[in-house]
C-alpha cells in the first residue's frame, strides 16, 4: 500500500514536470535568436569545434561501447522507492564530481575551458547509465541507450525541441523505433546553443572556476532530475 503510494505522487509529479515543459523555457532558452547568435559569433570557433568534437565521440560512446558503465550496486529486489533513493546518492555523487572538475577547468581560462566540454559529457553519461541500470534497464541494449541519449537530448535544448522530445518520451514504448533515425547533428547545435552563454562565462579570468563548479554542478541537477521523470512516466503510466 505504501509502495502504491509513492509511486501514485511520484507519477504525479513526473507529469507535472512534464506539463510544465510545455508552457515555458528556462532563462537561457528565452534567449532571443538574435542574442543567441550575438553570443555565438563572440565564441572562438575553436571552443565550437570543440564542443562539437566532445559531442559526436559522447554519441558514439553511448551508443556503442561501455565506456559509460562501471561497476554499482543493485540489488534487483529494491522496491521502486527504494531504487529513487539510490538514484538520488548517484546524482547528488556525481553533481559534486561536476562542482570539483568545473572548478579546476574554470580556473584555467579558454584552454582548460575547453577541456571541460568532454569532462562534463562524460560525467553526465555516466550518471545517466547509472541511473537507467538502478531502475532496472539493461544499458547494453542499444533501444535502451537511445532512452538515455533522448533524456540527454530533453533536457538541453531549446523550448520547442524539448517540448517535442518529451513528448517522444512519454510514449515511448510506441515510438521507440522510430528514435532510432533521430538527425544527432540536430542535439549538437541544441546542446552547443544552451551552454554558449554559460562557458562564455566560464572561461573569464576571475570567475570561471566559481561559475564552473555552480553550473556544472547545476547541469547535473537537472540532467537528473529530468531521467527520474523520464523513467518515472516510462514505468508508471
Amino acid at each position: 500500500m505504501e509502495e502504491d503510494y509513492y509511486k501514485e505522487r511520484k507519477l504525479k509529479e513526473a507529469m507535472f514536470y512534464y506539463h510544465s515543459l510545455q508552457r515555458r523555457g528556462g532563462r537561457f532558452h528565452r534567449l532571443s535568436k538574435g542574442t543567441q547568435d550575438t553570443i555565438t559569433d563572440k565564441i572562438p570557433v575553436a571552443v565550437h569545434t570543440a564542443i562539437t568534437t566532445a559531442i559526436r565521440q559522447m554519441i558514439e560512446l553511448s551508443l556503442t561501447s561501455s565506456n559509460y558503465i562501471y561497476p554499482i550496486k543493485i540489488d534487483h529486489k529494491w522496491s521502486f522507492e527504494q531504487r529513487e533513493k539510490e538514484v538520488r546518492k548517484v546524482i547528488n555523487r556525481y553533481k559534486t564530481t561536476a562542482r570539483l572538475e568545473g572548478a579546476g577547468t574554470g580556473a584555467g581560462g579558454i584552454i582548460l575551458g575547453m577541456a571541460d566540454f568532454p569532462l562534463l559529457l562524460s560525467i553526465k553519461m555516466k550518471c545517466l547509465f547509472d541511473i537507467g541500470r538502478i531502475y532496472g534497464f539493461d544499458v547494453t541494449a542499444f533501444s535502451e541507450r537511445v532512452f538515455l541519449l533522448q533524456i540527454f537530448s530533453a533536457t538541453f535544448s531549446s523550448s520547442e525541441t524539448r517540448v517535442k522530445l518529451w513528448e517522444e518520451i512519454r510514449h515511448w514504448n510506441k515510438v521507440t523505433g522510430a528514435i532510432e533515425d533521430v538527425n544527432w547533428r540536430v542535439l549538437q547545435q541544441e546542446y552547443r546553443d544552451h551552454i554558449d552563454l554559460i562557458k562564455m562565462i566560464q572561461m573569464l579570468p576571475g570567475v570561471g572556476a566559481f561559475v564552473g563548479a555552480i553550473i556544472n554542478g547545476k547541469f547535473l541537477e537537472q540532467l537528473g532530475t529530468a531521467a527520474m521523470h523520464a523513467y518515472r512516466i516510462r514505468m508508471l503510466t
